[in-house]
């Protein structure tokens, strides 16, 4: 079998996880300043089955054929010329390109290095695939976008979800008395996450219980039964709402303003900085990885079908070492 080519998730056309086959493709090669990582493990996200169906992130990578992912753990392999922060079998972890095509469901990737940061020790590759995306995007959208204080009180929408679970962490470890919104069959494990309180959304709407919050970190968005418009209502006087996946309509913004508050959208960032914090905390024990279940690289539409379920605890990750 050629060195020169891999196994990676393929799609040829938008449609459900039907589209996704494994097929052999050219391997990529490191250009100056970017490394070759030997993918142990790819995480997978909304992010990946809305584009995989012609939404999320479709608009950017453009008409298939194309690979998806974006949540990578593994091995440096090779390092282009420039590179001065990793070499050869330093194990590493990131989120590389994002919103661009990465690749992740594949053998091989290649990325600037400082896109990478090396795995957190106490992870296996599976564990540190599931972090990347989702754990930058709760620690962008709470420390870079709401500047969140101790003291502060924080609702995390989907807090039992990929983002959600990190959301609920981080927010505890900036100080924040946490509020989340989840099914009650995952109160108790939020408890012992850090949340002070919990709604269950399937029985009591939260706006009707939940008062004076600085900050709404909402992971479902408008088009959920108007969760972004209804959040507006939990905020105090110049509280925000950080509304991630569906952005901030004009209509939402106008409401928000209307009753004293602010309003932001929200998209992560590659940061191979930020993924090192990211690793001191969960190597502290200070930030908990939940994954859910694991898929073999074959087993992708399977991933993508449980995922649309919406009704994963935490993340869902391929395991590429067999």
């Amino acid at each position: 079998m050629s060195v020169n080519s891999m196994r990676a998730v393929t799609q040829d056309r938008f449609g459900g996880p039907e589209v996704l086959k494994v097929e052999r493709v050219p391997r990529p090669e490191p250009l100056p300043t970017e490394v070759l990582v030997r993918v142990r493990a790819a995480g997978v996200n909304p992010v990946d089955w809305k584009t995989r169906a012609g939404g999320g992130m479709a608009g950017v990578l453009g008409e298939p054929p194309f690979v998806l992912g974006w949540d990578v753990s593994g091995v440096v392999e090779e390092v282009g010329f420039g590179v001065s922060t990793l070499r050869p079998g330093d194990e590493v972890y990131g989120m590389p390109w994002f919103p661009r095509a990465a690749g992740g469901y594949a053998e091989f990737v290649t990325a600037p290095a400082r896109q990478f940061a090396r795995k957190p020790a106490t992870l296996s590759h599976v564990q540190a695939a599931a972090v990347p995306l989702a754990a930058l995007t709760a620690w962008q959208a709470l420390v870079d976008t709401a500047g969140v204080r101790p003291g502060q009180r924080v609702l995390v929408h989907a807090a039992a979800g990929g983002v959600g679970h990190f959301a609920v962490q981080i927010a505890k470890h900036l100080g924040a008395e946490v509020i989340g919104t989840a099914r009650g069959g995952r109160h108790e494990w939020l408890t012992k996450l850090g949340a002070d309180r919990l709604v269950d959304y399937t029985t009591t709407r939260f706006e009707d219980v939940v008062t004076d919050v600085d900050v709404v970190l909402d992971l479902i968005g408008d088009e959920h039964e108007g969760t972004s418009t209804r959040s507006l209502r939990t905020l105090r006087p110049g509280g925000l709402l950080v509304a991630v996946p569906s952005g901030v309509s004009a209509e939402l913004h106008a409401a928000a303003a209307k009753l004293g508050v602010r309003s932001s959208a929200f998209l992560v960032e590659p940061d191979g900085t930020g993924l090192t914090l990211l690793a001191e905390l969960v190597d502290g024990g200070a930030l908990a990885v939940e994954v859910e279940q694991v898929f073999g690289l074959a087993e992708a539409a399977l991933a993508h079908a449980h995922g649309e379920t919406g009704r994963t605890r935490g993340k869902l990750v391929l395991d590429l070492s067999s």
